[in-house]
């Protein structure tokens, strides 16, 4: 038989194409010939064509949004994207015996359904979510976010800001005709629009593995959003992340693509030879300019910058990124930074509730007073207190690393590598990732090193043991193994949740062994990483990573351990089911 295949899922990334994957197999197990249009976000959709579509017996959907009329006159079968994924065998066979001939009028009914009508019973939810990397964690809760309100059968749309900007993005009108606003954030966003809408706040990790209780929490808040960021902290649900830490993010997240574009351009001048930038003129001396001089020397203003705005909004920008650059400019680097960025926001927005003014003059306040009664304070505070004692202490440690020994190297290696793995993205892990990439600016490579290969080590590793212990995982467990090996190998870490969800207890120290190992052996090996992401990929930036053979050596050992480890703890699926 002859089929065509078309999955979509909210986010396009995972289970879209986890999806297609495993309907192709199982199509393939049945003697089926199968082709199949996968809509994501990776790489533009492969449509399918006429002739495809003519001579194809039987289409089957999973997912939706996608356009019927192209199939009229074709059996054709509908389902959610999730409903194919558990046993994508069984799925297909249920669309060959329930598919129906679509008609003109059922395409011109999906049609007038397209704007949409729900019944007064229902719910409307509007959503945004985002992470300071804005890779896993902000698609991954949207999808899951998505499918929780399709199970209760409530509308739903969720806007994800992700690493390459908005997707999805919300209307006004959409937003207009919402009963709940959901942010599920790991950074500080402009949540203006919102202003008079029942608005309910929390982290991206809590939508993602708590998904029935947040949404459960939010429909039940009471609490209106009145808009201005004092008015913002106001309106937060429990599993929101912590004020400080958040703040935090939102300049890491805003400084991340800086430090990679500085460090692999940096990276490509040594290409030419390690001192060939040194020679003006050359290739390597106007790479060296462009990562070194003007990226990294941003780094530490666009950190302060923002993580004052996230404290103060738009009035607390200008003090920070004034403070982030004294912060360079006296050698207090990134510790510096953080500490001008929280001085700036909480001085800007104490002026900004404390200082009254006249109607007439209120205006200025945004654009004059606050700005400059905040960078003065702030200035003055880096320059007197904060920045000689920072700056000591910046020395210090980047010393300290400079000249560790063996056993200090390892010791550190074992910390952060552990850290990495011990909660998959969330605040323990942003910390020590944090940690490695502020150090950066220092030239400090070997800690980041340490940090990119233990952080890829979770995923591996699960991928792995879905591999070596076939036989204690189910069909869907073994395909979402290849999926994390894969994401893996991109240094998403995340991809090993699913895992850690179900299994925490033998997850979790499986992970943290093999990632402190993979650490410890980056470190004793002297392996070093100019680029804070990319996984595997920056390889093939030359010189991007130092020693590359050891590093590989100390991810295949992490890999190894974390995998095996896990292998042998999970129980038989046997004992699991009873």
């Amino acid at each position: 038989m002859n089929i065509v295949i078309v999955t979509s899922c909210p986010s396009g990334i995972a289970n879209s194409v986890i999806a297609a994957g495993l309907l192709e197999k199982a199509a393939a197990s049945l003697g089926w010939n199968a082709v199949v249009e996968c809509h994501n976000n990776i790489e533009p959709a492969k449509l399918l064509t006429v002739d495809e579509i003519s001579t194809a017996d039987l289409v089957v959907i999973a997912g939706d949004n996608i356009d019927i009329a192209r199939f009229t006159g074709k059996r054709v079968y509908q389902a959610g994207v999730m409903d194919a994924i558990p046993d994508a065998k069984a799925f297909l066979q249920t669309a060959a015996a329930a598919a129906t001939v679509t008609s003109a009028e059922a395409v011109a009914s999906q049609q007038t359904q397209e704007k949409p009508k729900v019944s007064p019973m229902s719910k409307r939810i509007v959503a945004i979510t985002a992470c300071p990397t804005g890779v896993a964690h902000t698609f991954m809760a949207a999808e899951a976010l998505e499918e929780e309100a399709k199970k209760r059968g409530y509308w739903i749309k969720v806007e994800t800001r992700g690493s390459v900007g908005a997707k999805n993005a919300l209307t006004a009108d959409e937003i207009a005709q919402a009963d709940i606003v959901i942010i599920a954030a790991d950074i500080e966003l402009d949540l203006s629009r919102f202003a008079g809408k029942k608005l309910y706040k929390t982290s991206t990790g809590a939508a993602l593995k708590k998904t029935a209780q947040e949404m459960d929490n939010a429909l039940a808040t009471q609490n209106v959003f009145q808009g201005g960021a004092t008015a913002a902290a106001a309106h937060s649900g429990k599993a929101e992340l912590p004020g400080v830490y958040k703040h935090l993010m939102t300049g890491v997240s805003h400084m991340l693509p800086l430090v990679v574009a500085g460090g692999l351009l940096i990276a490509l001048s040594f290409v030419f030879g390690i001192e060939a930038f040194k020679e003006q003129g050359t290739l390597a001396a106007a790479l060296m300019q462009i990562g070194g001089a003007s990226a990294f020397a941003l780094m530490v203003p666009i950190l302060a910058g923002f993580i004052a705005f996230s404290i103060a909004d738009r009035p607390g920008l200008a003090p920070g990124l004034i403070g982030g650059m004294l912060a360079s400019s006296l050698g207090a680097g990134f510790l510096g930074g953080i500490v001008a960025g929280f001085l700036a926001g909480y001085s800007a927005k104490f002026v900004a509730d404390n200082v009254k003014l006249p109607q007439t003059m209120e205006a200025l306040k945004p654009i004059l007073i606050i700005p400059l009664i905040a960078s003065l304070i702030t200035g003055l505070v880096m320059i007197y207190i904060v920045g000689g004692p920072v700056s000591a202490a910046m020395t210090g440690l980047t010393n300290f690393l400079a000249g560790m020994t063996s056993a200090n190297a390892v010791l550190l290696g074992i910390l952060l590598g552990a850290m990495m793995c011990f909660d998959l993205g969330g605040p323990v892990n942003k910390a020590a990732y944090t940690f490695g990439v502020g150090l950066l600016a220092s030239q400090s490579y070997l800690p980041m090193a340490a940090i990119m290969a233990a952080g890829m080590v979770p995923a591996l590793g699960m991928g792995l043991a879905t591999f070596v212990a076939r036989n204690k995982f189910t069909e869907s467990e073994r395909e979402a193994g290849k999926a994390s090996f894969v994401l893996g190998l991109c240094f998403i870490s995340e991809g090993a949740i699913p895992f850690a969800a179900r299994d925490p207890m033998r997850v979790i120290p499986s992970t943290m062994a093999g990632g402190a190992l993979t650490g410890a052996l980056s470190m004793l090996f002297g392996c070093t990483l100019m680029a804070p992401h990319g996984g595997l990929f920056v390889l093939a930036i030359p010189n991007a990573v130092g020693n590359v053979l050891m590093y590989l050596v100390a991810i295949a050992a992490g890999t190894a351990l974390t995998g095996l480890m896990y292998a042998m703890l999970k129980p038989a699926m046997e004992t699991q089911e009873a």
